[in-house]
């Protein structure tokens, strides 16, 4: 099961503090990263992503189903604007597993002009090594899950049509 975490920060240099402490994890073997990323926006309401090219593990499906998600959350202004049945099925997949409108809404209220955010997708976390970590940093936490059955789906969804 990968776990979706959106961690809200009202200072963007709390965020970096707070994404690098996520790559000590990382390498202590307390989180197992699909993705990770900051989000900033900036003063004029621009969205700014930066994502770390060193997170280990990664695999094409689940950086495909990262990049889907992100994209949903933060770029695709309502689900209502998209274009194109295979979009469209992946959305409709992401609101049955966790990532829904309300979720989404939620991520939007975090991120204002002058904030950021932290998004981490971990297929594993050990909870209390992760919480007391990452409690210096503060934040508003927002969590949802994916079913190891809708991560797969969604990675196929993705792939598109294999040849036989």
């Amino acid at each position: 099961m990968a776990e979706l975490f959106v961690i809200g920060y009202d200072d963007p240099d709390v965020a970096e503090q707070a994404f690098a402490t996520v790559q000590e994890l990382q390498r202590d073997y307390v989180v197992h990263l699909n993705g990770l990323a900051v989000v900033a926006v900036d003063d004029e309401g621009r969205t700014h992503v930066d994502t770390s090219s060193r997170i280990v593990g990664v695999s094409a499906a689940s950086g495909a189903l990262w990049g889907a998600i992100f994209g949903i959350l933060f770029l695709v202004p309502g689900v209502g604007l998209l274009t194109g049945a295979a979009l469209g099925g992946i959305v409709g997949k992401l609101s049955k597993s966790g990532v829904d409108d309300r979720f989404r809404q939620q991520v939007g209220d975090l991120l204002r002009p002058g904030t950021a955010a932290v998004v981490i997708m971990a297929s594993k976390v050990t909870d209390d090594k992760f919480t007391t970590a990452m409690r210096r940093h503060g934040g508003t936490v927002l969590k949802t899950s994916l079913s190891d059955e809708d991560e797969q789906e969604l990675a196929e969804q993705l792939a598109g049509p294999q040849e036989p």
